[in-house]
């Protein structure tokens, strides 16, 4: 049955987002209607609303989310309805080249699916009967979201608040994946994390689980390097007091690190931090950067440094193996969800958190449903 509910939209690049009611059809063969109760607020949703991203609008927002299933189309499996589950905005085929190899975030069916269901349709509307496209085949800053099983991970275990199952499935995912999943740090190393926002946080505590020796983290604002001690960062450098930042940092490294993540998404912060690297270091860039923004870089130092310049996409995110893994340290006490959600917002409020977003209030906002 057709769903009445309430979602954020961007209807075109201006950055502003506007709460709505709209439709939400049924679900067909292979989906699922969730009802959400949590859904984080990310750059990525800013960066859609502002066409940074640039998708076709009108879209509803939202990627980072967590809910219960409500109700199940046919040929689902593995899923009922009751079920509480976390949304991935990758979709995971299951049967393509990079599915079977172990690397299911670059699924084929992903390019299928960045503003709509894998089929190229949508089951959301406006009250004029207008079709609303969906981020990353999600859509999920919304009451309810009809979504494919393969955009679905469910959770297993009842003791993790569904707000902190949300930020499982974005920001959590990608900061740690990249450190632990696409890095693969070694323990006792020196890394440095340029950014500590949502993303950026959550690639320090991934060095500091991983046993990094020294964590470094760099960014513009003095509130946001305070959360980086919190989560991980032994030492701190904001870039604004910095004449050369990467003469600082191998100065204060003794001649470089081992690995740098580029949380920022700028082609300029690119060649900080594979400046940083000592020879034989990895720069490993997790920043979403502008369609136009480059990375220049001396060819020569790849070869006489054997420096590595690597993206992650996702963390490198397997989210049906690693989303439980990450959800056993949460419940151990090892991994920090709950200190990451800074403010909680109604839906209501949603054109508010996206402007504590774009001021970098918040380590990660969260509406909650």
């Amino acid at each position: 049955m057709r769903q009445k509910s309430r979602a954020v939209i961007a209807r075109d690049h201006s950055g502003t987002v506007t709460v709505e009611d709209i439709w939400v059809d049924p679900p067909q063969h292979g989906e699922v209607m969730v009802k959400m109760d949590a859904c984080g607020v990310c750059h990525s949703d800013l960066s859609a609303a502002t066409g940074v991203i640039p998708l076709p609008t009108p879209v509803i927002l939202g990627h980072e989310g967590a809910g219960r299933i409500v109700a199940v189309g046919e040929g689902v499996k593995g899923l009922a309805v009751g079920d509480r589950v976390i949304t991935s905005f990758v979709s995971m085929c299951g049967h393509c080249r990079y599915c079977t190899t172990g690397q299911p975030q670059l699924c084929d069916q992903n390019t299928r699916t960045v503003f709509t269901l894998p089929d190229g349709t949508v089951r959301t509307h406006d009250m004029q009967g207008q079709d609303l496209h969906i981020l990353c085949g999600c859509g999920v800053m919304a009451e309810h979201a009809t979504l494919h099983m393969d955009n679905v991970v469910k959770v297993d275990r009842p003791d993790i608040p569904m707000d902190c199952c949300a930020l499982i499935s974005c920001g959590v995912m990608t900061g740690v994946g990249a450190v632990v999943n696409t890095a693969k740090l070694t323990a006792g190393s020196i890394a440095v994390v340029f950014g500590a926002g949502g993303v950026g946080l959550n690639a320090i505590q991934g060095c500091a689980l991983a046993g990094a020796a020294m964590v470094i983290a760099v960014d513009r604002s003095d509130h946001k390097l305070e959360l980086a001690r919190l989560f991980g960062a032994t030492h701190t450098l904001n870039a604004t007091h910095e004449d050369n930042l990467v003469k600082t940092l191998k100065k204060l490294t003794g001649g470089g690190v081992d690995y740098a993540f580029e949380c920022v998404g700028l082609g300029s912060v690119v060649v900080q931090a594979y400046g940083s690297l000592r020879r034989g270091g990895t720069a490993v860039v997790v920043g979403v950067a502008g369609q136009q923004d480059t990375t220049t870089l001396k060819t020569v130092s790849l070869t006489l440094e054997e420096k590595t310049l690597k993206g992650s996409y996702y963390g490198s995110a397997r989210p049906r193996e690693d989303f439980p893994r990450l959800m056993s340290l949460y419940s151990s006490g090892k991994l920090k969800l709950d200190e990451l959600i800074t403010h909680r917002y109604a839906l209501d409020e949603a054109p508010q958190a996206f402007a504590d977003l774009a001021e970098g209030r918040n380590a990660r906002g969260m509406i909650i449903f």
